[in-house]
């Protein structure tokens, strides 16, 4: 989960956090166009799944958590 500049989260899937942390704060053909307009963006949080089918669906249900139960989240 990255926090964004304008204070949103953005939420997303990859096997390889650090190299796209680097893509949504410096490329304008990979980043993801959410956070190109919100840089700079850090990472706040992440967790290790089996596959990419899992990620997913924890990114789905992350994805529809409310904004608090999300920073409850990354405060653990």
């Amino acid at each position: 989960m990255l926090a964004c500049a304008d204070g949103s989260l953005y939420t997303g899937v990859t096997t390889d956090p650090q190299r796209r942390l680097h893509e949504h704060n410096t490329d304008n053909r990979l980043g993801a166009r959410y956070t190109r307009a919100r840089r700079p963006v850090e990472l706040l949080w992440h967790e290790q799944l089996e596959n990419r089918a899992q990620a997913q669906r924890r990114e789905w249900q992350i994805k529809r958590m409310p904004r608090r139960r999300k920073l409850e989240l990354i405060a653990r």
